[in-house]
């Protein structure tokens, strides 16, 4: 029976990092979608919200069944409370590249990002890419190393979203405020997508020592 508990604690990792997969995934095309003003791609992401949400729902119910009829303790018990958290944070970046790809859409067949703005949202979106990567790698390794290295890549991301409010605020803005507001908005998302990573790489800190980052 233990050893049944243990291939199933296993699974659930393996399931986070396909679900973290599936969700850099959707940031991916959803970057596409809005950048190259790509409506299929947009109608994509946002349909496939729901097959994310279902393998996120099949995942928390495997950590409660395990949580209520194994009464599991220590490493055991914060793996399961972990993964709770961690289908969370998975669930607001799917909801975030949706919301990439709904701004795509509303616009078309404008492109939704100007020129000027081009470079930032593109950097913004590989940082945030190399960020849900870190976080699947160190869900599967337990990479503490990485985890504080996350939390570097966190830095360039808020530094990039400083830089696209001086570029909206600089006095040389002549996109409209529509334009203004969609970019202020995206570089939230992106940013917000970073947070997700962080907390999730904190969460496997805390997993393997017990103890709960400083934020």
């Amino acid at each position: 029976m233990r050893d049944q508990y243990y291939e199933q604690l296993d699974q659930i990792v393996d399931e986070l990092v396909l679900i973290t997969d599936r969700v850099r995934t959707a940031v991916a095309a959803a970057t596409t979608a809005l950048l190259d003003t790509d409506i299929a791609t947009a109608e994509r992401v946002i349909g496939a919200e729901t097959t994310i949400e279902q393998s996120i729902d099949e995942v928390e119910e495997r950590a409660l069944v395990l949580l209520a009829t194994q009464q599991p303790v220590a490493t055991d018990l914060r793996q399961l409370v972990s993964t709770l958290r961690m289908t969370a944070d998975l669930q607001r970046m799917s909801a975030l590249a949706i919301h990439v790809s709904k701004i795509a859409r509303r616009r078309a067949p404008e492109p939704a990002v100007p020129l000027p703005a081009q470079p930032l949202i593109r950097a913004m979106a590989k940082v945030a890419d190399s960020m849900i990567g870190s976080a699947a790698r160190i869900v599967s390794e337990r990479d503490l190393g990485a985890a504080a290295d996350l939390e570097v890549e966190d830095d360039e991301m808020d530094r990039l979203r400083k830089d696209l409010f001086r570029l909206l605020l600089d006095g040389e803005w002549d996109h409209g405020i529509d334009s203004a507001i969609d970019l202020a908005l995206l570089g939230r998302y992106y940013e917000r997508v970073g947070d997700h990573a962080v907390n999730m790489a904190r969460r496997v800190v805390y997993l393997v020592t017990g103890e709960l980052p400083v934020a």
